[in-house]
């Protein structure tokens, strides 16, 4: 049987304002209300082994949506928590550690792409799964339908008795006469960066061309604690790492690689053109994702999920609102979006990281009104789950249930808050708040203070694993 392993570290700047940091592109519900993540964990669950499932390797700060997004998608298995990110090499390096054995088949898939034809994929993994327990490392190529400057080429060499090729070689991603070439040439594919290979192949390989990589990989994972379906490897020798590519560490420089065709539907979702190829065009070639409207204007994508936003008379535009940041840009600069966001960082803007809408392991809150030493949040916990035991140094807090029943702890009291009722936490009390009911709780939070920043936050107690000790949780006060 085949186990799947789930890329999902990366950020996906280049789909801001709806993609950041904090919340990137693979965790945004961008098809049909679902997310990238969560339809690949779809799509690969009919391969997965039901005693193995998969291996998901991401980061610490976006644990609890992968979980959120595996239990959407109906899969089992274990999580690999990066502890700093050092690109595909190491990550695949450390599932190759953590699979069941040598002769374990894996397929690394990235989180972020779309790929609707389901049973077509499938097929094409099944197809390749021989020449992969023969040794070989099998990638998989998508049959170019265009001279695509945003994808990189494989170059397919002799033909194998089993559909696929062996590699002549990768090409880097080419510029548009370059591009049109290779289209014409008929022998290249562009590269997916979905991999399948034994266990043992691919630690070999790493061996042979990126020994160093491999070396702190092993020691990371000799090191790795387990925390239920979560694994942490050890974080120095990561951080000692350096961070590669597999396809610069190990494809481009390796003799037994075969590429298998794949003639479906295929999107690595990597710019707001992508994006827009996705939804229908009007006769103005116009494409309408929400509330957008269109008026003599020609070849806009307009994202507005939640008020209306109209393009008059505009060609060739990009405008993705959100509710507290709007991109206005030309098709053509899309791939230069990931520099807006270096400028929004370069500038201190919370805006690079952060949505207004923040995911927490127990719901989620939306910072809907902020000014002078106030704060006014919407909060909505999850059923049955609850937020750290905590204080505040610097604010007190008026909650306002609008749905649901809260549990409240303040100070040694424990009491219960139906709909339009409240209570007041004040200044440097402990308190928590549970969601004890079975459906989601939704209240008002009123902060008031000096300083609302979300680090002046001391957990005392937390089920997510989140308490830190005292002294460095009051640095910012010191």
């Amino acid at each position: 049987m085949i186990q799947p392993v789930i890329l999902c570290g990366g950020s996906g700047t280049r789909l801001w304002p709806l993609s950041r940091k904090a919340f990137p592109k693979q965790f945004v519900p961008l098809i049909g209300g679902r997310s990238l993540i969560e339809l690949t964990l779809e799509r690969v669950r009919p391969l997965a082994s039901p005693a193995e499932g998969v291996i998901c390797v991401g980061s610490e700060t976006h644990r609890f949506m992968v979980v959120e997004a595996m239990s959407s998608a109906g899969v089992t298995g274990s999580i690999l928590l990066e502890p700093v990110a050092r690109n595909t090499a190491a990550a695949m390096a450390l599932a190759a550690l953590q699979a069941a054995g040598a002769d374990q088949l894996l397929l690394f898939c990235p989180s972020d792409h779309h790929i609707p034809d389901v049973e077509g994929f499938a097929a094409m993994v099944r197809a390749a799964a021989p020449c992969a327990n023969e040794g070989q490392v099998v990638t998989f190529g998508v049959v170019p339908t265009f001279p695509s400057t945003a994808y990189g080429y494989i170059e397919r060499g002799a033909a194998r008795a089993d559909g696929g090729h062996a590699v002549a070689r990768f090409i880097e991603k080419p510029d548009a006469q370059r591009a049109q070439q290779l289209l014409f040439s008929g022998g290249v594919l562009w590269n997916a960066g979905i991999f399948l290979c034994k266990a043992g192949t691919l630690l070999a390989a790493l061996e042979q061309h990126a020994p160093d990589i491999l070396a702190q990989c092993r020691l990371a994972m000799a090191g790795a604690k387990a925390d239920g379906i979560f694994i942490r490897p050890a974080q120095a020798p990561l951080q000692a790492c350096r961070s590669e590519s597999i396809d610069y560490a190990v494809m481009e420089r390796h003799g037994a690689v075969s590429v298998f065709p794949f003639g479906g539907q295929w999107s690595d979702v990597g710019s707001w053109n992508a994006v827009a190829d996705m939804w229908p065009a009007d006769a103005d070639g116009n494409r309408i994702d929400g509330k957008g409207i269109a008026i003599d204007a020609r070849n806009n994508f307009v994202h507005a999920p939640t008020r209306t936003v109209v393009v008059l008379g505009t060609e060739n535009l990009l405008v993705i609102d959100t509710a507290d940041a709007v991109l206005v840009a030309d098709r053509s600069k899309a791939e230069q979006v990931k520099n807006v966001v270096a400028e929004l960082e370069k500038r201190g803007s919370p805006e690079a990281v952060n949505h207004r809408r923040v995911a927490r392991p127990w719901g989620t809150y939306d910072a809907i009104e902020q000014g002078d030493r106030f704060q006014v949040k919407r909060i909505v916990v999850n059923p049955g789950a609850s937020l750290s035991l905590q204080k505040h140094y610097h604010r007190s807090e008026h909650w306002v249930v609008v749905r649901g029943t809260a549990e409240v702890t303040r100070g040694k009291e424990t009491f219960l808050l139906s709909e339009n009722q409240s209570t007041y936490i004040p200044l440097g009390e402990v308190h928590r708040l549970h969601n004890p009911g079975k459906t989601p709780l939704e209240m008002i939070e009123v902060q008031s203070g000096s300083y609302l920043g979300e680090d002046d936050i001391v957990r005392l107690d937390d089920n997510y694993g989140r308490v830190v000790p005292i002294a460095d949780a009051t640095k910012k006060q010191a």
